[in-house]
This record gives C-alpha cells, structure tokens and sequence, in this order.
C-alpha cells in the first residue's frame, strides 16, 4: 500500500522541488549566455589582466556582458610595504625590551619621583604617539606605538605594585590592574577606532578579573565556575555585538576557554558529589551555561549556532541528570544520564531555530552513544567469554551462566547495561514502527537548505557558487563544480531501516546481556540463546523473502544469527548433552532457513553455516565413542559426503557451489585429523578421492574435480606405500604412470593430430626419470638392466610409430643408462692410456668434424625435420 503524505508535508515538498527546478534554469541560461560570448570572434588585443593560454577564450568588452569564466585574472593589488611592517615591528620590540630592562634594572637607581615621573612621561607620549601618526596617515608607526604603550601600561601596573603597594596581595592587585586597563584599553581603543589592537586588547585583558578575584579570595570551585561562566557570557556579548573582526575572534576563543573551564568545573563537581543536594548547585552552574550556549546559538551562523546547541545539550543533561545521579550506584547511573539525553529530542517541539536544534539533537545522539560504548562492552564479553571453554570441552555444566562465561567483569556493576539496551531498542524500534509520524514530527528540521543564488560574476566564472551540474546520463564536464546544497543525505527508507537494524540488534544484546545479570542457570541460558538465533533465522527468513531486497533489518538479523550461533555453540562445549542438542538443533535451524529463504545470498549462508553444524556433530560423535582423532576422521567424512550427494540434487543451483566447498573443508579438517597415523591417512584420502570422483561425474564439476579425484588417489597410494616402507620408486611412480599412460591413448584415439607429448609425455616422465636418478646412484646391475630394455622398447615404438615424445625421453633415457653401465669401464680404459691421448683425440675429432662440418649441418637439420613430422 503506497504511502500518501499528509497535504502540508506534500505542499513543502511540491515547493522545494519547484525551487530546486527555478535555480536549476536559472544556472542553465547564466551558463548559455556565457557560451555565447565565448562563441564570438576575440577582439585583437587582451584586456588588462586577462591570460589568454588558461582557457582561450577573451573577456567580452560588452556592456552588461556576464563576468569572465576561471581564465581571467584582475589584476593584483599592489604588494603591501613589507619591508615598513617588519622595521617598525622590530623597533616597537626593541622600545618595548628596553621598557622592561628600565623597570627591571633601573628602577632602584633612581628616587621615587624620577621613577614616576620617566614612567609615566614615557607611558603619556606612547598613548599620545598613535593619534598624532593616524592624522598624518602613518597606521602602520601608529600601530607599533601603540603595542609599545601596551607594555608600558603592564609595566607600570608591575612598577605600581612593587614601590607604591607592595604588602598588597598580588592576585587581588591582579584582579583590579587588569580591569582597570580593560576599561581604559576599551575607551582608548574606541577613541582611537582606526587601530587595531587596543581592543582586542582589552577583550584578552577582561579574561582576568572575575576569575583571578576568586582565586584571591580563597573562594571556592563552584565560585570559581561562576566565576568562569561569567567571564564566557561577557565574551559572548562582546563576540555578538563587537566592533570590528579582531574584537570578535578574540571574544570568541577567550569565551570557548572559558566557557569550556566552567563546564568542566561544574562537571567535576556534579559528578563528585556526595548527594542529590550536593550536586544541585554545580547542576545550576552547568544549567546556566546551557542557558548561554543556547543563548549564543540562536542568532549566530550555522556552525556556531550548531556548536552552541551541542554545548547547551550536553550541559544540560550533566545538569540534570547529575541530581538523581548522586542518589544512584554507580552501576546505574548512566542510566539517569541516558534518560536525559533522550529528553532532548522534545526540543523538536521548541521553537528553537533549526541550526541550534539540531546542535541538541546531535547532543542527544553523543548522549545516547556515550550510554551504548559503556554498555557494548559487556555484551562483548557475554558473546566472546565462551572461547575459554575451548581448552576444557565437557568439563561439566557449570552452575550459572556467569561461571560459563569465565569473565572477569563486575557484573553487578553493569546490572544497568540491560535496561540501557532495551531502553534505545525499545525507541529505535518505534521510530521503525511509526515512521511516518517520525518524518512528520522531524519535518522542521530536516528542510532543505536553499542552494545560494549565484551572482553573476560566480555564475559565468564557473565558481563554487555556480553548482554546475551536468544533464542526466552525462559524463562530468569540466566546468562542473558541486554547489552547496549539492550534499547527498540518507533517504527516509535507508534511515528507517538502520533504526530497525539498530532496535534489533540493540534488544538481542539486552536479552542476552540480562541473563548475565541475572545469572540464569546454565541449562537455561543455553536454552534461551538457541531459541534467539531461532528467533534471528525466522526475521532474517521472512524479511529477505518480502520482496524489500537486502535491507537492513534482515541483513542485521542474519548476522545476529551467526554470531549467536558461533556464541552458543562455544557455549555448550561445557555439557556432551547440551553441545549435541544445540549443534543439532543449529544444524536443524539453519538448514531450514536455507529451505525457506528466497534470496541467494541468504540461502547460501546458511546452508554452509548448517554444514559447518553438522561437521561439528560428527566430531562429537568420534569423541563420544572414545576414538583417537585419526580414527575419528572418516566419520568426519560424512559431512561432506552429503554435500557431494546434495550438490548432485542442486545441479547447477547457486547453492551448490559454496555447500560443496564447505564440504571440502570439513573434508581437509578429516585429512588434518588423520595426519598422526599413515595408514589412516591413506584410508582417509583414497575416501576423499572417491567423493571428489563423485562430484566429477557431474560435466560442471569434472574439470577441477576430475583432477582432484586423481591427485588424491595419488597420494593416497604414497601414503600407504610410504607407510609399509616400500622404498624403490618405481612403486609409487608406476600407479601415476600407467592411468596416464591410458588416458593418453584414449586422447590420441579422440583426437589423432594432439601431441604426443601431451599425451604420453607426463606419464614416460613420471616413471623414466626417478627410475634413471635413482639407478645412476645404484650399485646393482638389475635396475639399469630393466630401465635400459624399457627405454629400448620404448624408443622402438617412437621409432615405429612416428611418436617425437617416445623417441626422445627413450633415447635420451637409453644413452644415459648406457653411459652410466659404460662408465667404470671409460675410467678403467681412461687410467691406462697415456695422458697426451685424450687431448689428441680431441684434437682429431675437432679435426674431422670441421672439415666435414656442412656435411654434419645437413644432417642435424634432416634429424631435426624428421624430428618435427612426428607427432
């Protein structure tokens, strides 16, 4: 049933897309009036500032013409004088230095009315200096000056201090000297407004006496928070309404300093607090600040405005929920904190502005966040803890759920865990539930933004402000550039089903999570986790088969399902009882899951996972009978004998592939059990052998199964043979060599023009060449015997037939055996001759063979071409 909005919600939305459609048109003509001009002839000469190589294209002369695109470049101001700012920066610097060396070193050199009377002289001209230089047009001396009486002023508060008020406390002289000189550092710079620092100036100087005030008077942190925030509302005033951007900046970070200091006292001291009364007043400092920020958010711009709205959220949540905080343990205090931070959601309702509303939203949300990192944990150990039952499987089913989690963490400090995931579950859940009610309520703040109307310098130039677009099923011009409200967002389906997703797995971790807390007996904890991940297979079962595709909440609980699956059945290792009935019912679970299901992907999920189940079963089954682990292995087969037989009733269903590969790895996990003992190895693998000749019947598995098959039987045969210590190597190369050999005359018979040594080449060679390595270091005359008459009748047969591979590995085999049987004799022969013999035979065959060489060329050529007619 499609959903109609209600008719203000379709208005809204009729109204913004016809405003998306008036600026859209309006970018399209802006954009073809440039075009137009770039289209017309270029006037001879360039127009001051244009750079004819960035695009090609000269700025049009015409009056009313649209502002030149990214090739134009006005023409640059001239450079400021450098050179003046760094000498007078260096010469107010020196002056200043040596204001503070007279204070410093002077100073007791000279009677009480010189001090006076130099300082203040010096002090009088330096304020003076910067009025007379900014009527003459000299800022840049005016303003060196002027920070030169900035430190004359500080010294003479220090000079103040140490002649005329020395038994004064130095904190409270603080206090009053830097209000002192805020005041007349504000009019001074007001007096003078063409400088620019005697303001900002003043705003750093105004940081100090509130807060320097209560340290002097031993006041308290509380006072000294009050303290604090003031001094933050103050700057926040002077950021709103200040003159000139110095002043404001300023403000700015001076009121986020102190601003964040106060928050961090009024912090400190809530959550310290002995009780409920003790942590009203710091809940009254935080309460305050949160009424500033929000204060301060309201008019100013969008990240102001949403930072302001984060600070005020989340202050006041510590305010309030600090209260009954102090009344709780503090395993449930997090829960006080929680309940808080949702109440900010009803600032939906509040009239707010958009930007600051949202600020508290998001703090509602790092509220909500904060709970689930606390909580999360636990849950973790609940689904983790079981692995240590790896190391002692059936030990006996231990007393309560806990004591099966071999977990060290303070369950009785994380009693509040639970209620905290059921709590988000519970509102995640009918945020899904009621959607429409959600996005209505919501509509406020999640309007659009209005993308900025370019001017038409911006338009034409193609700049940031243009958010050129290109039409639908385009590739991306180059004048393309993303506007503003060009961002992407989430749609109203993805949003509802990651609150689904969320309600989901956020309620199973709570179940899972109370039992802990709880401490349920073990029998019933087994229960209840094998009957979620039933519950978590029948949403993943009935949302992947609505037609919605993969959306998130069945994608969710088919995860959820594995994992409680995994986590259960490390459960139930404690009990043989409980690890039969739960790998059992789990195998039951996930294969009728894959039955029901109508997508692939799920399908195939859990059809490997109910293999995997049942490859454990069957493990269990050889511990049970009490079997060594090699002896288990064929029973380990059994799996994946299955598998063969339920890939064979699949064909070429998508299923059938991952089921057989995973009954290839519980056949590998048979293999790796049988290592330990040879014979059962080699019963386990001539077993693979025929299951994976099984599979190679089929035409879609024979190409990789057919070998395999093969492989198998190969080393199986190794296996046993190595394992009745047979040691000559024709044995284990003959039972590879004779099938090959037949294959390939099957393959010469299909297909007359292969080759031979395709087709007889690999099985010659497995035999031929161990039997030749091995027989060269053999000193019995009966191997190189029988090799020798085989590669005779074998080089025969190439001869006869015409077969290139038989006559070569023969001939070469055959010379090879002979050269090794003529050796002893060579030696003999060779150690009774004289030793100029040899190089003199040498030499004549040197002799022969060069002067018959063209002759010996023609023959080795005819050899190599009777060579390659055979086949």
């Amino acid at each position: 049933m499609e959903h109609v909005p209600p008719p203000a919600e379709e208005l809204a939305r009729l109204d913004r897309e016809l405003a998306e459609l008036d600026a859209r048109r309006a970018q399209l003509l802006t954009r073809r009036a440039w075009l137009l001009a770039a289209l017309r002839p270029p006037t001879p000469t360039a127009a001051p500032g244009w750079n004819p190589s960035a695009w090609g294209a000269p700025p049009s002369g015409r009056p009313g013409a649209p502002a030149q695109p990214w090739g134009y470049v006005p023409k640059q101001p001239s450079a400021p004088r450098s050179a003046q700012n760094v000498l007078l920066t260096l010469g107010g610097l020196l002056l200043a230095v040596a204001a503070v060396a007279f204070t410093l070193v002077s100073w007791g050199s000279m009677g009480i009315g010189g001090r006076s009377a130099v300082l203040a002289a010096v002090t009088l001209g330096a304020l003076i200096a910067p009025a007379v230089l900014l009527r003459r047009g000299l800022a840049a001396t005016a303003e060196a000056l002027a920070a030169l009486a900035l430190v004359l002023t500080l010294l003479d508060v220090y000079a103040v201090h140490a002649v005329a008020a020395p038994d004064t406390d130095g904190l409270g002289f603080t206090a009053v000297a830097s209000a002192v000189l805020a005041v007349l550092w504000t009019a001074y710079g007001l007096a003078l407004g063409k400088l620019r620092l005697p303001l900002p100036a003043a705003v750093v100087l105004a940081q100090w006496p509130l807060l320097f005030w209560a340290w002097a008077a031993g006041a308290p942190a509380l006072v000294v928070g009050w303290a604090l925030l003031a001094t933050a509302v103050l700057d926040g005033v002077i950021a709103r309404w200040g003159k000139g951007p110095g002043v404001r900046v300023t403000a700015c970070v001076g009121g986020s300093a102190m601003g964040f200091s106060a928050l961090m006292v009024g912090l400190a001291l809530s959550t310290t607090a002995s009780g409920p009364l003790g942590a009203a007043a710091p809940g009254a400092l935080l309460l305050a600040a949160a009424a500033a920020a929000l204060a301060g958010a309201w008019r100013a711009p969008k990240g102001f405005a949403r930072t302001g709205g984060v600070v005020a959220g989340l202050a006041a949540v510590a305010a309030v929920g600090g209260v009954p905080a102090a009344a709780l343990s503090d395993g449930w205090r997090v829960l006080a904190y929680l309940l808080c931070g949702l109440a900010l959601t009803g600032v939906v309702r509040a009239g707010l502005p958009r930007d600051a509303a949202r600020g508290v939203l998001a703090a509602s949300g790092a509220v909500v966040a904060g709970a689930l990192v606390w909580a999360l944990p636990s849950l973790a150990a609940v689904l983790l803890g079981p692995v240590t039952l790896l190391s002692d499987v059936w030990a006996g089913s231990p007393e309560g759920f806990r004591s099966a989690l071999g977990s060290t963490l303070p369950w009785s400090e994380l009693a509040a865990a639970p209620v905290v995931l059921a709590l988000v579950a519970g509102l995640l859940g009918s945020a899904y539930r009621w959607w429409p009610s959600v996005v209505r309520i919501a509509a406020p703040l999640g309007a659009r933004e209005e993308t900025p109307k370019p001017d038409a310098a911006s338009s034409a130039a193609g700049t940031p402000g243009a958010a050129w677009t290109a039409p639908p099923g385009a590739g991306a011009p180059w004048y393309t550039v993303a506007g503003a409200g060009a961002r992407r967002r989430p749609s109203g389906a993805a949003l509802r089903g990651a609150a689904g997703a969320g309600a989901l797995a956020l309620g199973w971790g709570a179940l899972l999570l109370a039992g802990v807390v709880l401490d349920v007996p073990y029998a019933v904890a087994v229960a209840g986790e094998t009957a979620l991940v039933g519950g978590l297979l029948a949403l993943a079962v009935r949302g992947a088969g609505s037609g919605r595709g993969a959306s998130a909440v069945p994608v969710t609980a088919l995860v959820g399902a594995v994992s409680g699956a995994v986590s259960v059945g490390l459960l139930s290792l404690a009990s043989e009882g409980a690890a039969y009935a739960v790998f059992g019912a789990l195998t039951v679970l996930f294969a009728g899951a894959a039955v029901r299901v109508g997508a692939e992907v799920p399908r195939a999920v859990f059809a490997v996972a109910s293999v995997v189940w049942g490859t454990v079963l069957t493990g269990f089954a050889g511990r049970s009978l009490d079997l060594d682990p090699h002896e288990a292995a064929p029973l380990v087969l059994l799996v994946p004998a299955l598998t063969v037989l339920l890939g064979a009733r699949l064909r070429r269903n998508p299923v059938a592939l991952p089921v057989e590969l995973t009954g290839a790895l519980g056949a590998l996990v048979a293999v790796g059990l049988a290592v330990s003992d040879a014979p059962f190895l080699a019963l386990v693998l001539a077993l693979c052998g025929v299951l994976a000749a099984g599979a190679a019947v089929r035409p879609e598995r024979r190409p990789v199964a057919g070998y395999l098959a093969a492989a198998l039987f190969v080393l199986a045969t190794w296996v046993r043979l190595a394992a009745s210590e047979v040691s000559f190597p024709e044995a284990y190369t003959l039972p590879v060599s004779v099938p090959a050999l037949v294959v390939g005359v099957l393959r010469r018979r299909g297909d007359p023009e292969a080759s031979s040594w395709t087709a007889y080449g690999p099985g010659l060679a497995a035999t031929l060449l161990p039997s030749l390595a091995v027989a060269w270091t053999d000193a019995d005359w009966l191997r190189p015997l029988l090799l020798g008459v085989a590669a005779l009748v074998i080089t025969l047969l190439g001869a006869r037939h015409r077969l290139q591979a038989l006559l070569v590995l023969g001939g070469v085999v055959l010379a090879l055996d002979g050269l090794h049987e003529l050796a002893p004799y060579v030696a003999q022969v060779a150690g009774a001759l004289p030793r100029w013999l040899p190089p003199a035979l040498a030499g004549l065959l040197l002799l022969v063979v060069g002067a018959t060489y063209e002759q010996r060329l023609r023959d080795a050529r005819r050899l190599k071409d009777a060579l390659g007619r055979m086949r």
